[in-house]
Protein backbone atom coordinates (compact mmCIF):
# COMPACT_ATOMS: atom_id res chain seq x y z
CA UNK A 1 0.00 0.00 0.00
CA UNK A 2 1.12 3.59 -0.46
CA UNK A 3 -0.10 6.47 1.69
CA UNK A 4 -0.60 9.96 0.30
CA UNK A 5 -0.30 12.74 2.87
CA UNK A 6 -1.04 15.92 0.95
CA UNK A 7 -2.03 18.56 3.47
CA UNK A 8 -1.07 16.43 6.48
CA UNK A 9 1.68 17.75 8.76
CA UNK A 10 3.68 14.76 10.02
CA UNK A 11 4.98 15.85 13.41
CA UNK A 12 4.72 13.87 16.63
CA UNK A 13 6.16 13.78 20.12
CA UNK A 14 8.66 11.10 21.22
CA UNK A 15 7.09 7.91 22.54
CA UNK A 16 6.68 7.82 26.34
CA UNK A 17 5.51 5.07 28.67
CA UNK A 18 1.72 4.75 28.87
CA UNK A 19 -0.77 2.27 30.32
CA UNK A 20 -3.30 0.10 28.53
CA UNK A 21 -1.19 -2.70 27.02
CA UNK A 22 -2.54 -5.37 29.37
CA UNK A 23 -0.19 -7.69 31.25
CA UNK A 24 3.59 -7.64 31.13
CA UNK A 25 5.01 -8.78 27.78
CA UNK A 26 8.64 -9.88 27.81
CA UNK A 27 11.35 -9.65 25.19
CA UNK A 28 13.38 -12.65 24.07
CA UNK A 29 16.00 -11.78 26.71
CA UNK A 30 13.41 -11.85 29.50
CA UNK A 31 13.23 -8.10 30.11
CA UNK A 32 9.81 -6.42 29.85
CA UNK A 33 8.64 -4.35 26.93
CA UNK A 34 7.49 -0.81 27.81
CA UNK A 35 4.00 0.18 26.63
CA UNK A 36 4.17 3.35 24.49
CA UNK A 37 0.79 3.37 22.70
CA UNK A 38 -2.52 1.68 23.44
CA UNK A 39 -6.08 2.03 22.27
CA UNK A 40 -8.60 -0.53 23.52
CA UNK A 41 -11.49 1.40 21.94
CA UNK A 42 -13.56 1.85 25.06
CA UNK A 43 -16.45 4.28 24.85
CA UNK A 44 -18.47 5.35 21.85
CA UNK A 45 -16.23 7.80 19.99
CA UNK A 46 -12.86 7.78 18.29
CA UNK A 47 -9.96 9.15 20.33
CA UNK A 48 -8.75 11.85 17.97
CA UNK A 49 -5.75 12.60 20.13
CA UNK A 50 -4.47 9.20 19.02
CA UNK A 51 -5.94 8.83 15.52
CA UNK A 52 -6.22 10.96 12.41
CA UNK A 53 -8.92 9.86 9.92
CA UNK A 54 -7.42 9.76 6.44
CA UNK A 55 -9.81 11.36 3.96
CA UNK A 56 -9.53 11.63 0.22
CA UNK A 57 -10.71 15.23 0.20
CA UNK A 58 -7.80 16.31 2.43
CA UNK A 59 -4.97 13.90 1.67
CA UNK A 60 -5.83 12.47 -1.75
CA UNK A 61 -5.62 9.00 -0.23
CA UNK A 62 -7.30 6.30 -2.34
CA UNK A 63 -6.51 2.76 -3.49
CA UNK A 64 -8.82 1.66 -6.28
CA UNK A 65 -11.08 4.60 -6.92
CA UNK A 66 -12.65 4.24 -3.49
CA UNK A 67 -13.32 7.42 -1.51
CA UNK A 68 -12.19 7.76 2.11
CA UNK A 69 -14.46 9.61 4.53
CA UNK A 70 -14.41 10.69 8.17
CA UNK A 71 -17.90 9.34 8.71
CA UNK A 72 -19.62 7.01 11.18
CA UNK A 73 -20.58 4.94 8.15
CA UNK A 74 -16.90 4.16 7.64
CA UNK A 75 -15.20 4.74 11.04
CA UNK A 76 -17.04 3.83 14.23
CA UNK A 77 -16.16 2.97 17.83
CA UNK A 78 -18.79 0.89 19.60
CA UNK A 79 -19.02 -2.05 21.98
CA UNK A 80 -15.32 -1.92 22.85
CA UNK A 81 -14.17 -2.19 19.24
CA UNK A 82 -13.24 -0.05 16.27
CA UNK A 83 -15.07 -0.85 13.05
CA UNK A 84 -13.63 0.32 9.72
CA UNK A 85 -16.05 -0.28 6.85
CA UNK A 86 -16.00 -0.17 3.07
CA UNK A 87 -19.38 0.34 1.42
CA UNK A 88 -20.84 0.26 -2.06
CA UNK A 89 -22.98 3.34 -2.70
CA UNK A 90 -26.48 3.16 -4.14
CA UNK A 91 -25.42 5.63 -6.81
CA UNK A 92 -22.01 7.02 -7.87
CA UNK A 93 -20.72 9.97 -5.85
CA UNK A 94 -18.20 12.65 -6.74
CA UNK A 95 -15.05 11.98 -4.73
CA UNK A 96 -13.07 15.16 -4.13
CA UNK A 97 -9.29 15.30 -3.66
CA UNK A 98 -6.63 18.06 -3.57
CA UNK A 99 -5.69 17.21 -7.16
CA UNK A 100 -9.20 17.01 -8.57
CA UNK A 101 -11.77 14.26 -8.20
CA UNK A 102 -13.51 11.28 -9.74
CA UNK A 103 -16.75 9.39 -9.71
CA UNK A 104 -16.77 6.55 -7.18
CA UNK A 105 -19.14 3.81 -6.15
CA UNK A 106 -17.30 2.96 -2.93
CA UNK A 107 -16.63 4.66 0.40
CA UNK A 108 -13.96 3.45 2.82
CA UNK A 109 -12.28 4.12 6.17
CA UNK A 110 -8.65 4.55 7.23
CA UNK A 111 -6.92 5.82 10.38
CA UNK A 112 -3.34 6.95 10.90
CA UNK A 113 -1.34 8.16 13.89
CA UNK A 114 0.35 10.80 11.72
CA UNK A 115 0.96 13.87 13.86
CA UNK A 116 0.02 11.91 16.98
CA UNK A 117 2.43 9.00 17.42
CA UNK A 118 5.42 7.47 15.69
CA UNK A 119 8.21 5.16 16.77
CA UNK A 120 11.26 3.34 15.48
CA UNK A 121 11.76 -0.24 16.63
CA UNK A 122 9.67 -2.07 19.21
CA UNK A 123 6.69 -4.41 19.29
CA UNK A 124 3.45 -3.61 17.45
CA UNK A 125 0.25 -5.64 17.81
CA UNK A 126 -3.35 -5.56 16.72
CA UNK A 127 -6.17 -7.94 17.61
CA UNK A 128 -8.73 -7.90 14.85
CA UNK A 129 -11.21 -9.85 12.79
CA UNK A 130 -11.54 -9.39 9.05
CA UNK A 131 -14.36 -9.23 6.47
CA UNK A 132 -16.57 -12.28 6.04
CA UNK A 133 -16.51 -12.23 2.23
CA UNK A 134 -14.80 -15.12 0.44
CA UNK A 135 -14.78 -13.56 -3.01
CA UNK A 136 -12.66 -10.75 -4.46
CA UNK A 137 -13.45 -7.17 -3.54
CA UNK A 138 -12.37 -6.09 -0.04
CA UNK A 139 -8.90 -5.22 1.26
CA UNK A 140 -7.91 -4.81 4.92
CA UNK A 141 -4.48 -3.68 6.14
CA UNK A 142 -2.47 -3.07 9.36
CA UNK A 143 0.72 -1.30 8.36
CA UNK A 144 3.43 1.23 9.19
CA UNK A 145 4.38 4.24 7.11
CA UNK A 146 7.47 6.49 7.54
CA UNK A 147 6.83 9.70 9.43
CA UNK A 148 9.08 11.53 6.97
CA UNK A 149 10.06 10.68 3.40
CA UNK A 150 13.80 11.12 3.95
CA UNK A 151 15.17 8.78 1.29
CA UNK A 152 12.83 9.53 -1.60
CA UNK A 153 9.25 8.55 -2.35
CA UNK A 154 7.77 5.08 -2.07
CA UNK A 155 9.29 2.50 -1.85
CA UNK A 156 12.67 4.11 -1.06
CA UNK A 157 11.52 5.43 2.33
CA UNK A 158 10.15 2.03 3.36
CA UNK A 159 6.80 0.55 4.35
CA UNK A 160 5.99 -2.31 6.72
CA UNK A 161 2.78 -4.21 5.99
CA UNK A 162 2.21 -6.32 9.09
CA UNK A 163 -0.92 -7.91 7.64
CA UNK A 164 -2.78 -7.35 4.40
CA UNK A 165 -5.96 -9.32 3.81
CA UNK A 166 -7.53 -9.82 0.40
CA UNK A 167 -10.97 -11.45 0.42
CA UNK A 168 -10.09 -13.32 -2.79
CA UNK A 169 -7.67 -15.32 -0.61
CA UNK A 170 -9.73 -15.86 2.57
CA UNK A 171 -7.39 -18.40 4.18
CA UNK A 172 -4.37 -16.15 4.71
CA UNK A 173 -2.98 -12.73 5.55
CA UNK A 174 0.11 -11.39 3.82
CA UNK A 175 3.03 -9.44 5.34
CA UNK A 176 5.25 -7.33 3.11
CA UNK A 177 8.36 -5.28 3.82
CA UNK A 178 8.75 -2.63 1.12
CA UNK A 179 12.08 -0.98 0.31
CA UNK A 180 14.66 -1.06 -2.47
CA UNK A 181 17.25 -3.69 -1.68
CA UNK A 182 20.62 -3.19 -3.31
CA UNK A 183 20.87 -6.91 -4.14
CA UNK A 184 17.40 -7.02 -5.72
CA UNK A 185 16.32 -3.54 -6.84
CA UNK A 186 13.74 -4.88 -9.27
CA UNK A 187 12.01 -6.94 -6.57
CA UNK A 188 12.08 -4.72 -3.50
CA UNK A 189 11.45 -5.96 -0.01
CA UNK A 190 10.34 -9.30 1.37
CA UNK A 191 7.04 -11.13 1.70
CA UNK A 192 5.38 -14.46 2.49
CA UNK A 193 2.19 -15.43 0.67
CA UNK A 194 1.66 -18.55 2.79
CA UNK A 195 0.80 -17.20 6.24
CA UNK A 196 -2.36 -19.19 6.78
CA UNK A 197 -4.99 -17.88 9.20
CA UNK A 198 -7.77 -20.20 10.33
CA UNK A 199 -11.10 -18.38 10.19
CA UNK A 200 -9.79 -14.80 9.77
CA UNK A 201 -13.32 -13.61 10.49
CA UNK A 202 -12.57 -14.54 14.14
CA UNK A 203 -10.27 -12.41 16.28
CA UNK A 204 -6.54 -13.03 15.77
CA UNK A 205 -3.38 -11.17 16.79
CA UNK A 206 -1.03 -9.74 14.15
CA UNK A 207 2.35 -8.71 15.58
CA UNK A 208 5.60 -7.07 14.45
CA UNK A 209 8.87 -7.09 16.40
CA UNK A 210 11.30 -4.60 14.85
CA UNK A 211 14.91 -4.06 15.88
CA UNK A 212 17.96 -2.45 14.32
CA UNK A 213 18.75 -5.41 12.06
CA UNK A 214 15.53 -7.33 11.47
CA UNK A 215 11.74 -7.38 11.24
CA UNK A 216 9.76 -10.38 12.54
CA UNK A 217 6.03 -10.67 11.85
CA UNK A 218 3.86 -13.27 13.56
CA UNK A 219 0.19 -14.21 13.54
CA UNK A 220 -1.22 -15.63 16.79
CA UNK A 221 2.33 -16.01 18.07
CA UNK A 222 3.51 -18.07 15.09
CA UNK A 223 6.32 -16.53 13.04
CA UNK A 224 5.20 -15.72 9.52
CA UNK A 225 8.06 -13.60 8.18
CA UNK A 226 11.54 -12.97 9.57
CA UNK A 227 13.55 -10.53 7.47
CA UNK A 228 17.09 -9.28 7.97
CA UNK A 229 17.33 -5.69 6.73
CA UNK A 230 19.52 -5.69 3.62
CA UNK A 231 21.74 -2.89 2.31
CA UNK A 232 19.31 -0.54 0.62
CA UNK A 233 19.13 2.13 -2.04
CA UNK A 234 17.60 5.58 -1.69
CA UNK A 235 16.68 7.90 -4.51
CA UNK A 236 20.23 9.34 -4.37
CA UNK A 237 22.12 6.07 -3.94
CA UNK A 238 23.30 3.61 -1.29
CA UNK A 239 21.87 4.08 2.21
CA UNK A 240 23.63 3.54 5.53
CA UNK A 241 23.20 0.22 7.41
CA UNK A 242 19.69 -0.11 8.82
CA UNK A 243 18.18 2.57 6.61
CA UNK A 244 15.37 3.21 5.81
CA UNK A 245 14.15 1.25 8.86
CA UNK A 246 15.98 3.31 11.47
CA UNK A 247 13.51 6.21 11.60
CA UNK A 248 10.07 6.62 13.22
CA UNK A 249 7.06 5.16 11.42
CA UNK A 250 3.37 5.88 12.03
CA UNK A 251 0.58 3.32 12.44
CA UNK A 252 -2.11 2.90 9.79
CA UNK A 253 -5.35 0.87 9.71
CA UNK A 254 -7.26 0.63 6.44
CA UNK A 255 -10.45 -0.97 5.18
CA UNK A 256 -11.02 -0.33 1.51
CA UNK A 257 -11.76 -2.13 -1.73
CA UNK A 258 -9.35 -4.32 -3.64
CA UNK A 259 -7.32 -3.82 -6.79
CA UNK A 260 -6.35 -5.97 -9.77
CA UNK A 261 -7.31 -9.62 -9.13
CA UNK A 262 -8.96 -8.57 -5.87
CA UNK A 263 -11.11 -5.84 -7.45
CA UNK A 264 -14.79 -5.83 -6.45
CA UNK A 265 -17.43 -7.36 -8.69
CA UNK A 266 -21.20 -7.61 -8.56
CA UNK A 267 -20.70 -10.73 -6.40
CA UNK A 268 -18.77 -8.89 -3.69
CA UNK A 269 -20.89 -8.46 -0.55
CA UNK A 270 -20.84 -5.00 1.03
CA UNK A 271 -20.48 -3.54 3.58
CA UNK A 272 -17.12 -5.12 4.39
CA UNK A 273 -15.63 -4.42 7.83
CA UNK A 274 -12.44 -4.88 9.79
CA UNK A 275 -13.23 -5.00 13.52
CA UNK A 276 -10.35 -4.09 15.85
CA UNK A 277 -10.28 -5.06 19.53
CA UNK A 278 -7.05 -3.22 20.35
CA UNK A 279 -3.89 -1.63 18.99
CA UNK A 280 -0.81 -1.75 21.24
CA UNK A 281 2.82 -0.71 20.84
CA UNK A 282 5.83 -1.27 23.09
CA UNK A 283 9.43 -0.12 23.06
Amino acid sequence: MALLTTGVVATSTPAQAVTGCGGVVKKADGTPWTCTFADNFYGTSLNREKWYPMTTVESGYAINGDCYFDSAQNIRVTGGTLKLTARRTSRPLQCKSPTGGWSSSYTAGSLSTVGRFSQAYGRYEIRAKLPTSKVAGAHSAWWLWPERQLFGGWPYAGEIDIAEYYTKYPDRAIPYVHYVRRDAPESPGASNNYCMVTRPTDFHTYTLVWDKTSLTISYDGKTCLRHTISPALGILGLLKPGEPFNRPFTLVLTQGVGVNQNSPTSRTPFPASMVVDYVRVWS
